[in-house]
């Protein structure tokens, strides 16, 4: 079988960079096979549920594209010097990590931090798995070379990988290999000449509808006997056989920008993905049927961290955004200068100030390990992204304390401003001193749709899983704290002489 590769991407050279109108016609009717409502939509960037989203990821490329940026989102590829963009760098100087940071600050503040899987996020696990393709290599050379091949193509070419990592919750009491249908979990079936056939599903592909290519694998423990699920691959995503069952697309009910202004342009979508029998040639075989290099690809090279400090500089954002809601508001109702709601932006501005401080700990205590590549610090990255599912929900119970009825004690569409019969009555009765009515209603629309919506509420379940269920983050931080360094404190308590006689 021919080998399949993503539409209009060259191999092995280093293409001029991507600009939002090529990204836009590479994923466009290209054969991708992606469900909604029961329709298959062929061509993303035109289906209500999911164009606007692909023009948020195409604004992204042209900020890269812009010499203006050149900068702070690109850097030199180490293939020929021309430009490719920073979240594919291998950090090797605090520099480095600082710049990969301010990269995604800059993007992330392009959607408020409402798009976590933009195109810089799994590029910093493949930057990871090209410094460390020695854990790779464990299973064999080639599927090194893999590795690092296929990284210097989504780099050199500017291409944007998704990934689905997690099986399906079918039945979670059992693994993979004892499920009632061994294709249930995504997993090799069998061997053809020049690769190898997937079968099964695996979840969550966030963002995978936009994307270039899947990267397909687990980060479940996985036990003895599970061996065929045991895989790393990269899939395109116009591939014969790979379905994406998506989620309910909240941009096709968002009737108009004004009372959506962020659902319908900012949903990246989640979807279920099913392979019927998808061909992987074995040049794009990075772990086969190998459960210790499955688990060791998070833990043994960088990616988790690199992918992660992406995630937090964007949550980061996210929060500072939440900030600038809550302050508006405040202002618009004449509460800011209230005592008790000053106490209570106190405390959002604390924890927001917390992790963004913890995101930028992670570049200043970043250590350089083997092969002189810097890592971020673990056990400070581990530590915020354990708290984040506790910080989310109290910022957001905070900001609704501080708004009471006022996110909800709104017009039920912009039309109502065009019915004369009502519209004297929405100016008197919901303007302010400082605020005409038109305008506080298109501010508390914008902190309804980030907090209340169907929208709004998907990204606080989202960010109470981000980083996977908080006592699994938390065993992260307990492998990485310095332990021996807090009980040799007690040690030396313990070992205080006498105290000598008067």
């Amino acid at each position: 079988m021919d080998t399949i590769l993503s539409p209009r991407t060259t191999t092995g050279s280093t293409a001029p960079l991507r600009t939002g109108a090529e990204y836009l016609r590479a994923i466009a009717d290209d054969g991708r096979r992606v469900y909604v409502d029961g329709e298959l939509v062929r061509d993303v960037t035109r289906h209500p549920a999911f164009r606007e989203g692909a023009r948020s990821i195409a604004r992204l490329y042209d900020m890269a594209a812009d010499p203006a940026n050149r900068e702070r989102l690109t850097y030199a590829s180490p293939a020929d010097g021309a430009p490719v963009l920073r979240a594919y760098q291998i950090p090797r100087t605090h520099a480095d990590i600082r710049a990969k940071r301010l990269a995604a600050e800059a993007w992330a503040e392009a959607t408020f931090g409402l798009m976590g899987r933009t195109p810089d996020h799994v590029a910093g696990f493949f930057a990871g798995y090209a410094a460390k393709p020695s854990v790779f290599a464990a299973g064999g050379q080639q599927f090194a070379d893999n590795v690092v091949r296929f990284y210097e193509k989504l780099r050199d070419n500017h291409l944007y990988a998704s990934y689905a990592i997690v099986p399906p919750q079918i039945d979670r009491s059992k693994p993979a290999h004892q499920q009632s249908d061994p294709s249930l979990y995504a997993g090799v079936v069998r061997e053809k000449d020049g690769g190898i056939v997937v079968r099964g599903a695996q979840q969550l592909a966030t963002g995978g509808v936009f994307s270039d290519y899947l990267y397909l694998s687990c980060i479940h423990p996985l036990q003895p006997g599970d061996e065929n699920y045991a895989i790393g691959v990269a899939i395109p995503m116009n591939a014969p056989g790979l379905k994406l069952l998506s989620r309910r697309g909240f941009a096709a009910k968002a009737e108009n920008a004004f009372d959506y202004p962020l659902t319908s342009r900012f949903d990246e979508t989640d979807s279920l993905v099913v392979l019927d029998d998808v061909f992987v040639p074995w040049e794009d075989v990075f772990i086969y049927r190998n459960t210790q290099i499955c688990f060791d690809q998070w833990w043994k090279t960088p990616s988790h961290v690199y992918g992660n400090l992406q995630a937090q500089a964007r949550y980061a954002t996210k929060l500072r955004f939440l900030l600038g809601l809550a302050k508006r508001m405040n202002e618009a109702t004449g509460h800011d200068k209230n005592p008790p709601v000053m106490v209570q932006m106190g405390e959002l501005a604390s924890l927001a100030t917390i992790v963004d401080s913890m995101v930028q700990a992670q570049e200043v205590m970043a250590k350089v390990e083997d092969d002189g590549v810097l890592w971020p610090s673990r056990n400070t990255l581990y530590s915020v992204m354990a708290l984040q599912s506790e910080i989310n929900p109290r910022m957001i119970d905070i900001v609704r304390e501080i708004t009471g009825a006022g996110m909800i004690t709104l017009p039920s569409s912009e039309r109502d401003f065009e019915n004369p019969e009502i519209a004297a009555d929405l100016d008197r009765f919901l303007g302010t001193p400082k605020q005409a009515a038109r305008d506080k209603v298109a501010l508390m629309k914008l902190a309804w749709d980030f907090i209340g919506t169907e929208f709004g509420n998907r990204h606080q379940q989202y960010e109470k899983f981000y980083g996977g269920a908080s006592f699994l983050v938390k065993m992260n931080v307990f492998r990485n704290y310095d332990f021996d360094r807090a009980t040799g404190l007690v040690d030396a308590a313990l070992s205080l002489p006498p105290l000598a006689a008067e």
